[in-house]
């Protein structure tokens, strides 16, 4: 299998350390979506919706979007689990995941591509044009970032993980947010001696280099 990827960018990231924490290798393909490749048509024959990542498995099939490409590597490759153990512990982790996606995750991007002037005319993901930049959603999303620091910063007060124990995909998902967050002019405040505890720890791991 090989992973269309792009190291600048967050999704990739998160497929990235998924793979990393199982122990993983694959073949990458860069796509250089600051040079707009994900736009040319060879792309587009890839992923219409012209986005990385993709993973493109032996036999041809393609799947795109992040958590969907960790969900096939969690069932081809169960251990160490990152997406939960029974239905209770998926259900939770799944949560956390999601918690973390749309408040904290996609808030950040939102106040990114809504400022940085290279996104000018395509504030949306895989749109080349015709959407402009809104510049009031780049304070909501900064805000709605900082709330979810806060939150997460009780959280991990009384838990060594985001959703619980064990490091998991939501620890992932909080992870390449923060490392993406100063694109937005936004770190995580000093207040949340948790949330920084919590970081450092996770710096750490030999993941979160890939």
């Amino acid at each position: 299998m090989k992973l269309y990827d792009f190291t600048a960018a967050p999704n990739p990231k998160r497929v990235r350390m998924f793979l990393a924490e199982k122990g993983l290798e694959t073949a990458c393909v860069q796509v250089n979506i600051r040079e707009r490749e994900q736009f040319t048509d060879a792309f587009q024959r890839i992923n219409p919706f012209s986005v990385v990542p993709v993973l493109e498995l032996d036999d041809g099939t393609r799947i795109g979007e992040s958590v969907a490409i960790c969900r096939y590597i969690e069932e081809t490759h169960p251990e160490p689990a990152l997406m939960g153990t029974d239905a209770l512990d998926k259900a939770l982790v799944e949560m956390w995941q999601r918690r973390v996606e749309l408040n904290g995750f996609l808030m950040v991007g939102e106040a990114v591509r809504n400022a940085e002037p290279r996104f000018e005319g395509r504030a949306l993901p895989g749109t080349s044009g015709g959407v402009p930049q809104i510049p009031a959603l780049v304070e909501r999303g900064k805000a709605a970032a900082l709330r979810l620091f806060d939150k997460l910063d009780n959280q991990l007060s009384a838990n060594e993980f985001v959703a619980g124990p064990r490091f998991t995909i939501a620890d992932i998902t909080l992870f390449v947010t923060v490392w993406f967050a100063p694109r937005a002019n936004l770190g995580v405040p000093d207040a949340c001696t948790n949330l920084k505890r919590w970081h450092a720890a996770v710096a750490a791991r030999p993941s979160a280099e890939a």
